[in-house]
């Protein structure tokens, strides 16, 4: 293994882009020039160096060890680059994800813990007419909800939208996005994912574990067999790791920002994805 990160970095991308069966051509019609695998490969590697299209493609002139792990004759346009994250389809990187996650759990390892929660990223692109009409950039707001092993800080699912929805709707999926890779015995989220039909779920339906506080109203009568046990016997010390999943989103967000550059809202998700999956690949 090299001592230098950002050639591991292109090694390990490569590996598990290749084990998750992404295939070298998107059709028997496509650019011959540039495989799915290289230019994954370089959209991975552009976004851990944070750079824009037009630099990276520039800087690939002077990489010469990375052009050569990637076999690439010619340097692709930037614009080469760019095009392609719009056509490769969003599932690729959930496939991408589960081989990674595959990669550092054990066959038959159980998670302890699993912890939810959400965040907000932001793009600041305008177009020029919009900036200079109103003086100002708009800035658009995703909400992105991740699960993650509190034990091992690793994401173990995703879920994004683009207006503010409550936090309790993104639960059932995380959670059914966890149970296809493996079992989770305890799922821990905070009061904004209060309800009994969550608890139900996971008790009765995964059969785990939920830590789930109660939302406090004064004079209200808590309804729901899992609320009420909550407020009786609230297990405060499993509740205490739900804080890994903000730790998880304050390091992903310190080394790649919580802004995005794409234009295209579809985009800007694929690039959330991206440092996500970069983040389990370099812990």
């Amino acid at each position: 293994m090299s001592e230098n990160r950002y050639i591991n970095l292109v090694e390990t991308s490569l590996e598990v882009i290749r084990n998750s069966h992404v295939p070298l051509r998107s059709s028997k019609y496509s650019n011959k020039k540039y495989t799915q695998h290289q230019l994954l490969t370089l959209i991975i590697l552009k976004e851990e160096i944070r750079m824009n299209y037009r630099d990276f493609s520039e800087l690939l002139h002077i990489l010469t060890p990375i052009r050569e792990i990637l076999r690439l004759k010619d340097i692709p346009h930037f614009t080469t680059i760019q095009k392609f994250l719009s056509r490769i389809p969003a599932l690729t990187f959930r496939i991408i994800l589960k081989k990674v996650i595959r990669n550092i759990h054990q066959k038959g390892e159980i998670i302890r813990i699993t912890s939810i929660d959400s965040t907000g990223f932001t793009s600041s692109y305008a177009s020029h007419y919009y900036s200079k009409r109103i003086n100002k950039t708009r800035k658009s707001f995703i909400k992105a909800s991740i699960a993650v092993d509190s034990d091992k800080l690793i994401v173990l699912g995703w879920k994004f939208s683009k207006v503010p929805v409550h936090d309790s709707q993104h639960a059932k999926s995380l959670m059914n996005q966890v149970i296809r890779i493996t079992k989770s015995e305890c799922f821990t989220m905070d009061k904004g994912y209060d309800s009994e039909k969550i608890h139900q779920y996971i008790r009765e339906i995964i059969g785990a574990e939920s830590v789930i506080p109660v939302r406090k109203w004064d004079g209200k009568i808590y309804s729901g067999k899992y609320r009420r046990e909550m407020i009786e016997n609230f297990n405060q010390q499993k509740y205490g790791q739900r804080n890994m999943v903000e730790t998880v989103f304050s390091v992903i967000k310190r080394r790649y920002g919580e802004n995005v550059r794409s234009r295209k809202y579809y985009n800007q998700l694929k690039e959330i994805k991206i440092r996500m999956v970069l983040h389990n690949m370099t812990l």
